[in-house]
């Protein structure tokens, strides 16, 4: 009798180990500034102090960004700067004065401020236990911001498979010199980002990731909503992106980076027509940024999805 109680206590604390590592996720069909406005309402957590938002700007030429109009009452609310950082690749916005003159073409200095955190240089964030990086260098303005709203088109990605919050707060946050850092694993600070192991790429970005987030009071100063729209299997950051060819999704909001990334690519996996979006992921082995990710303790691949429609 004793070793059956012992056996029924043993089977609950696992069950409620279990519970406790899954991450809500919060889902709306509703794709509008108020359905983006819920989401933020479901997560529970103000914004407060000076408020970065984090986005991507998207490449000249590019139309597949986050609308202006569409987040434009949620940045307001937080009285929200838009941060982004300089490309490491060339393009239109590999310098400042490009960046900025990209992001009022497309619309974001209409509804916010726009602050290229790496214009005055960059700083270094500890990078606790990492295989790969010892730190990450993200835009010296960052230290000046005590909250970030990250808001992240979630779309396929031409190297990391797909781009979603991991990618949008490790390679977005990162200087030009950390973007070099990153895609090359910590092997070099300058010159090209291309790198021929793949997956210690991948692990790079979930650990810059968590440098930054570590770096916001633990996680406890950051947020996330990722917008499913305009899926095409290449990133903002292409001047020339393929069209979609799959529907959009919705809206999905966690504060936890881990589980609303791979939310969002179950979704894209449940979709009817997703096949295009999932041989992409599939073939830069893409999740391999989420399973890391987990791994380093930057949160669960587990999660419950809570519908708010």
């Amino acid at each position: 009798m004793k070793q059956f109680l012992l056996s029924i206590l043993l089977v609950t604390l696992i069950a409620s180990a279990s519970c406790a590592a899954e991450s809500q996720v919060f889902f709306t069909k509703d794709i509008s500034p108020a359905g983006i406005m819920a989401i933020y309402n479901a997560l529970g957590r103000e914004a407060t102090g000076k408020v970065a938002v984090k986005l991507s700007t998207g490449e000249a030429g590019n139309t597949h960004y986050l609308s202006p109009d569409l987040i434009k009452e949620l940045v307001q609310k937080v009285n929200g700067t838009i941060v982004e950082c300089n490309t490491a690749y060339g393009g239109s916005r590999s310098a400042t004065a490009m960046h900025m003159q990209v992001a009022e073409d497309h619309g974001f200095t209409k509804i916010a401020k726009v602050d290229i955190m790496d214009s005055e240089g960059d700083i270094e964030l500890p990078v606790t236990n990492g295989k790969h990086l010892k730190f990450d260098a993200v835009g010296s303005h960052f230290k000046d911001y005590d909250f970030v709203l990250v808001l992240t088109h979630f779309k396929g990605h031409a190297m990391g498979g797909f781009g979603g919050a991991l990618k949008n707060i490790s390679i977005g946050i990162a200087s030009s010199r950390g973007k070099v850092i990153i895609h090359t694993a910590g092997t070099r600070e300058t010159g090209s980002i291309w790198y021929d192991k793949q997956d210690d790429f991948l692990e790079s970005m979930a650990e810059a990731a968590k440098a930054v987030s570590d770096s916001l009071d633990n996680g406890k100063k950051i947020m996330y909503i990722s917008v499913m729209n305009h899926l095409s299997v290449d990133c903002d950051c292409d001047g020339n992106p393929a069209a979609p060819d799959m529907h959009d999704i919705g809206i999905l909001g966690s504060l936890d980076p881990v589980a609303l990334d791979q939310a969002c690519v179950d979704l894209v996996y449940k979709a009817p027509d997703g096949k295009s979006l999932i041989n992409r992921m599939e073939s830069r082995h893409g999740i391999h940024t989420v399973e890391h990710a987990a791994e380093i303790g930057l949160g669960s691949r587990e999660y419950k999805l809570v519908s708010i429609d």
